[in-house]
């Protein structure tokens, strides 16, 4: 369901993932921007939208879909494969083993998921993936304290969607009769958790007029 809640956090995913196409793109440069994180997004992308092929839902949910799956796909290979963006990757600090988040989190939807079934395994392994898939990023602007104001904002607007979106799954729980989803709530709040200690120090360096550093 459509409100006010989800439009917003929609519109900030999609605006999230502008700032950073137009960070690479312009500069030339993905210095600072962890690749890791990028191809986690990208495993998250594609097992939840598996029913692109199978279940239309509306025109903007298929827009949506598409342009989330092909600007993920573009940074990755411009990251991979562009001749000038490529040298620029911190290939040596990026070096976060996201083996340790994969694993758990397709366990974890073995065990905990609404139906047995191949798709919705899938979906929920997005969901829990999702809330842990910018941990490498994270990690990568802690060690090299190479924070510009692209990926800042990038990350700031990545981390307000989903707290849009527990706004709306709020509104919805109020407004509409039988509304449970308990996993995805959970994972949700995790995610918006995760992303506490860089709001901090994102606000306060934009509050005093400082270059934006995480602590080691």
């Amino acid at each position: 369901m459509m409100n006010l809640f989800r439009l917003l956090g929609d519109m900030t995913h999609l605006l999230s993932i502008i700032v950073l196409l137009l960070k690479i793109n312009a500069t030339r440069s993905c210095r600072g921007v962890s690749l890791k994180t990028q191809e986690l997004y990208a495993i998250v992308f594609v097992c939840r939208y598996l029913d692109l092929f199978t279940n239309f839902i509306s025109l903007y949910n298929t827009v949506m879909k598409v342009i989330f799956l092909g600007s993920t796909f573009t940074i990755i290979y411009w990251m991979r494969f562009h001749k000038v963006i490529r040298v620029t990757y911190d290939r040596d600090q990026d070096t976060f083993r996201y083996q340790f988040l994969i694993i758990p989190c397709l366990l974890l939807s073995l065990i905990l998921n609404s139906e047995f079934t191949v798709m919705e395994v899938l979906w929920t392994f997005s969901i829990y993936l999702e809330a842990v898939a910018i941990l490498p990023q994270l990690v990568l602007l802690q060690r090299t304290n190479n924070i510009d104001n692209l990926t800042g904002n990038y990350i700031f607007l990545l981390g307000s969607y989903r707290a849009l979106y527990i706004l709306n799954w709020i509104y919805r729980f109020l407004t509409e009769p039988n509304y449970r989803q308990y996993l995805v709530w959970i994972s949700g709040i995790v995610q918006t958790i995760v992303y506490i200690d860089f709001f901090y120090y994102y606000i306060r360096s934009w509050k005093n007029n400082e270059k934006l550093s995480l602590p080691a």
